[in-house]
């Protein structure tokens, strides 16, 4: 019996060092810095930290035009490749595309190529006239569906990325709705950058100059039907300004950024200006390598987000697929820029709807309050429980606080996000916690009444309740983790913190408690229990 009673102590002193072991670089600084940084801590949410919260809105329309643009991109050079000549390419909607060809037997071969090629399009004859032929290509409404349900998803994805990347502890990127994606970055102040690393569509484009008109032309309205004006950013190396000037490039781009392998930040020794350098996987490799092959002495204009870095003449062919895109950046943009092309182009366009800079000192009053609120409930709990079952009470009370021990370095071994609907999921924990034992001493209570000594008591209380209490805590275990599957941040908060409590209350209530009395009765067979 004694050695029963021995093992169940020394597990409870060994789960205690472990716990203070793992909880203290959350609660002090004063420790080695290589123990604080290797060390799990509890990590605080934006609510009690600061920090940047956004609300996106996604331009879900502008992710089925860029597939539908894709498609007539792809079809265009399927097409060419089998010696079918296309005289002309139309965007007639949001999905629908049209092709021109000469008068004959190429619609009709075209047609037959499509249809092999790309089942996800459906394709019609279009217009006859005695020099041209048309055909009308338009998305299948499944395909445009698809599209629609995961360009959020997919946003998500590429902003965590990006997030990741960029170093971020603990953020909080969900989908709200149909077209929304709500972004909290805890402990990241600069809201701006924020906005631009997370909001950059980071559409990179890859398009011939048009040198056929002068800029001076096409300002004036002389643009060819293929060509658009974008604007050149540069920078001069002695002020450091930088300028934007027009410039006239073909609309059609002949290599994106979905083919990139990977992207880096370099610096030009010479120049002394960051730039970065890109690496195409395998299928971008080779249409680079036929793009400067097909263009040498044309320049070649870098384009991201409508915004051209730089345009350089192509000299020959370059094999191997690598590239640099430079321009007017500081090392920082140059490294916020790679991140964004390493970790991919949002699906569509997102648009800040609502910004907020949650500043550190609402989060200090956060924690103060919500501190507050814990303690006193505590407190409540601890006088309440003292009072109505006096030495038995003392004993829950003694239980309590490892629950509320074990809980804090569980959070903390989990690198758990700490928020304020977290605190109230510990003080509803800390309920529970002596709810068990109420169940427990009233199981006693009725044995005592019953006549039965202390000791078989205290036994046959402890396991006619133990079924009971077993069973609300897995149902409400259950229930939090339903709600951490599918809550958003501040829900799984409150799930995390409460289920945790939850798992750590059988613990507590069941030995921690069953111990004390245990070790009581070994020591001395016990006539009375002040319960």
């Amino acid at each position: 019996m004694m050695r029963n009673i021995t093992w169940r102590i020394v597990l409870i002193a060994a789960l205690m060092i472990i716990a203070g072991i793992v909880l203290t670089p959350s609660l002090t600084d004063n420790i080695p810095k290589a123990w604080k940084e290797k060390m799990p801590s509890i990590n605080l949410g934006l609510d009690l930290q600061g920090g940047v919260f956004l609300r996106l809105q996604v331009e879900i329309d502008k992710a089925v035009e860029n597939a539908a643009q894709r498609y007539a991109d792809d079809v265009r050079a399927m097409l060419r490749e089998k010696g079918i000549p296309v005289l002309d390419l139309r965007k007639d909607d949001i999905d629908v595309f049209s092709f021109r060809f000469p008068p004959g037997e190429f619609a009709a071969r075209a047609s037959t190529a499509i249809k092999d090629e790309f089942p996800s399009l459906d394709v019609s004859q279009g217009e006859i006239k005695s020099d041209s032929a048309t055909l009308v290509a338009r998305m299948k409404p499944a395909e445009v569906k698809a599209i629609r349900d995961n360009t959020v998803g997919q946003g998500v994805e590429t902003i965590r990325n990006r997030i990741d990347q960029f170093g971020v502890r603990e953020p909080q990127i969900t989908a709200e709705g149909d077209d929304r994606i709500v972004v909290q970055l805890p402990g990241l102040k600069d809201q701006q950058r924020a906005i631009e690393l997370v909001g950059k569509t980071a559409l990179l484009e890859f398009k011939i100059v048009d040198e056929s008109v002068s800029i001076e032309d096409a300002q004036r309205g002389n643009i060819p039907g293929d060509s658009q004006i974008l604007y050149y950013k540069t920078s001069d190396a002695g002020s450091g300004r930088v300028t934007r000037s027009p410039i006239l490039v073909k609309k059609r781009a002949l290599l994106t950024g979905d083919t990139i392998k990977s992207a880096k930040v370099n610096f030009d020794g010479q120049a002394g200006g960051a730039y970065v350098s890109i690496s195409f996987d395998s299928r971008g490799a080779k249409t680079f390598d036929r793009v400067t092959a097909e263009n040498v002495k044309r320049k070649l204009a870098i384009v991201l987000d409508d915004t051209v870095y730089s345009a350089p003449v192509i000299q020959g062919r370059i094999s191997g697929g690598e590239a640099a895109i430079t321009g007017a950046f500081t090392p920082e943009e140059a490294s916020d820029l790679a991140i964004i092309l390493r970790a991919g182009s949002l699906p569509a366009p997102v648009k800040v709807i609502q910004n907020v800079t949650v500043g550190p000192s609402l989060g200090e009053d956060s924690i103060r309050k919500g501190v507050r609120a814990t303690l006193i409930g505590a407190l409540l709990v601890i006088c309440l429980m003292a009072f109505y079952y006096r030495f038995a009470g003392m004993v829950a009370n003694f239980a309590l606080i490892f629950n509320i021990f074990f809980l804090l370095a569980g959070m903390a071994a989990f690198s758990a996000t700490l928020t304020l609907p977290g605190i109230a999921g510990i003080v509803l924990a800390i309920g529970m916690a002596v709810d068990s034992n109420v169940l427990i001493f009233e199981r006693i209570r009725e044995e005592l009444r019953a006549g039965k000594p202390v000791r078989a008591a205290i036994d046959a209380g402890y396991d006619k309740a133990f079924m009971v209490v077993v069973d609300t805590h897995v149902t409400t275990l259950i229930t939090s983790l339903i709600l951490f599957q599918f809550g958003t941040g501040p829900i799984k908060g409150f799930a995390v913190s409460l289920s945790m409590g939850v798992a750590i209350n059988l613990f507590t209530a069941l030995v921690c408690t069953k111990v004390v009395f245990d070790y009581l009765n070994a020591k001395k067979q016990m006539k009375t229990l002040s319960i």
